[in-house]
């Protein structure tokens, strides 16, 4: 049972973090809402109210592009030295107080301190160190010519408009606007409503290194900052991580300006198990792939197919290992598995628990709400584990994002590429085995932006992130990122004296 005092507690650690109202940032200012309107951000794990934010509008939107517009000309000419200190110090600050806005973020979303001081936090301060490196790196081209010179010059877009999920808040967020600054373009900042505090507080803490205007924050529900933000004239490029319901929605709001456009959508990626694997090391991934972030991670391992021939032996270890896992307190540092990280999440994921017995699954671990003592009103999963699955139930389909992994059975290897193969989406995917040959014709033959050969979430610094089919498209966390904020003018310099002679010389005599 929750007391008095812990309730406290963690009244006093949410006012230790965070403001008691946050305003729209912008043009290096923060600022009401022109509606009066806030929207409440509250604790998943147990429903306290962290803070609130402004219900920003139409209205807003148009300040901070006007804000951002007015910055563009003085920021897209700026020495590339400049952006690169800019961009170098957001990381340091970052690093140095990487443990408050971890904290941040675990209050916020729900997610496990483990996963947020351990991998979200370190990930995002990386984007910003990789991108300190690329501005003196983003350059034109010239060719020679005998009579012509011709320069080719990489420009910045103008106006950036960025929407990042609720998920990953920090680090969608860098992944978007570490590049965007680093080709000279500026940015309006669309965060999720629902998990937006960290960003907020990290832009408050370097308001004072951003030129006025270069970054601007509005917070409110999609459809009244959203639409927009995307539609306005002077936004020139649109970058939009999410649902694919959304991104529907946004490429036709885009579309109304011609803006170009960088999706990184959903995902239902392949996790293929070889009988010759390292099991206890693919048990790992498995089960890590199903619980980090709560499974509310897009580039998921959502369906593992493993080999029949090793099925039992790795239910078995499965199993095991699942049910050692720690679910309560994300604050903890012990915990490994927190609430997700909104009523409407858990509400989705609890359905596609009912779905899948439905359909003819069998739950091997978990399928229901937790319970957990003391946090009665968190949004808590039991990690869920679908066996039995055929490729065709909507629970290997659709995206969950929970903790729930669909397994299904293979027997060689033309048919285990089908099925991975058979979804919509192609965002990620796994293969784990000891024969490389073979590592390296699934991975060919895999239609997915990543794919991890014996250790699934293995990131590494400027690995491009995307996918293929109704994943999206573009890529992020890569040199090649700053070629979608950028637009290319080719200049022709004449070298030849005198006129060509077609025009307005005498004919030559006959």
């Amino acid at each position: 049972m929750t007391t008095e005092s812990e309730v406290l507690t963690r009244t006093e650690r949410a006012q230790r973090y965070f403001r008691a109202e946050y305003g729209h940032f912008i043009g290096g200012q923060w600022t009401e809402g022109n509606s009066g309107r806030t929207i409440p951000v509250t604790n998943p794990a147990d429903g306290t109210l962290l803070s609130t934010i402004q219900a920003g509008d139409a209205a807003d939107v148009n300040r901070a592009v006007a804000a951002a517009k007015a910055a563009f000309p003085s920021w897209s000419r700026s020495h590339p030295m400049q952006r690169q200190a800019v961009l170098a110090e957001m990381a340091r600050r970052l690093t140095a107080r990487i443990d408050d806005f971890a904290m941040m973020e675990t209050l916020d979303n729900g997610k496990p301190i483990r996963d947020s001081a351990g991998f979200d936090l370190p990930g995002t301060a990386a984007v910003y160190d990789f991108y300190s490196t690329t501005p003196l790196h983003l350059r034109g081209e010239t060719m020679d010519f005998p009579d012509a010179v011709s320069l080719v010059h990489r420009e910045p877009l103008g106006v950036c408009a960025a929407i990042v999920p609720w998920n990953i808040p920090m680090y969608c967020t860098a992944l978007k606007l570490a590049p965007a600054l680093a080709a000279g373009n500026t940015v309006v900042l669309k965060p999720a409503e629902s998990t937006c505090l960290a960003v907020l507080e990290f832009f408050a803490e370097c308001a004072d290194i951003l030129p006025p205007g270069v970054v601007n924050i509005v917070t409110g529900y999609g459809p009244e900052t959203g639409e927009p933000l995307v539609t306005h004239p002077d936004v020139r490029k649109v970058s939009f991580t999410g649902s694919k319901p959304t991104a529907r929605k946004i490429m036709g709001y885009a579309a109304v300006n011609i803006a170009p456009q960088t999706m990184e959508l959903g995902g239902k990626s392949a996790n293929i198990i070889c009988a010759d694997a390292d099991l206890d090391a693919a048990v790992e991934g498995v089960v890590m792939s199903t619980v980090f972030n709560k499974g509310e991670v897009c580039i998921a391992g959502t369906r593992t197919f493993v080999q029949q021939l090793v099925m039992e032996e790795f239910l078995e270890k499965l199993k095991t290992v699942l049910h050692g896992v720690s679910q309560g307190d994300p604050t903890l540092p012990e915990t490994q598995l927190g609430p997700q990280a909104s009523q409407v999440q858990f509400d989705k994921v609890k359905s596609y628990l009912e779905l899948g017995p439905q359909e003819g699954a069998k739950v091997l671990t978990g399928g229901a709400p937790a319970r957990i003592p003391g946090l009665e009103k968190g949004l808590f999963i039991e990690p869920t584990i679908f066996t039995e699955v055929e490729n065709d139930m909507r629970i290997a389909q659709e995206e969950i994002f929970g903790p729930v992994t669909c397994v299904q059975a293979w027997t060689d290897e033309e048919e285990v590429l089908r099925l991975a193969n058979e979804t919509p989406y192609g965002l990620g995917g796994g293969v784990w085995t000891r024969d490389l040959g073979r590592a390296h014709r699934f991975a060919r033959e895999m239609q997915t932006g990543s794919v991890w050969i014996n250790r699934y979430y293995n990131f590494v610094p400027g690995q491009p992130l995307g996918g293929y089919k109704e994943s999206g498209f573009g890529r992020e966390n890569s040199f090649e990122t700053l070629l979608h904020y950028t637009q290319v003018k080719a200049v022709v310099i004449n070298l030849a004296e005198g006129p060509l002679g077609i025009y307005g010389s005498a004919p030559a005599a006959i």
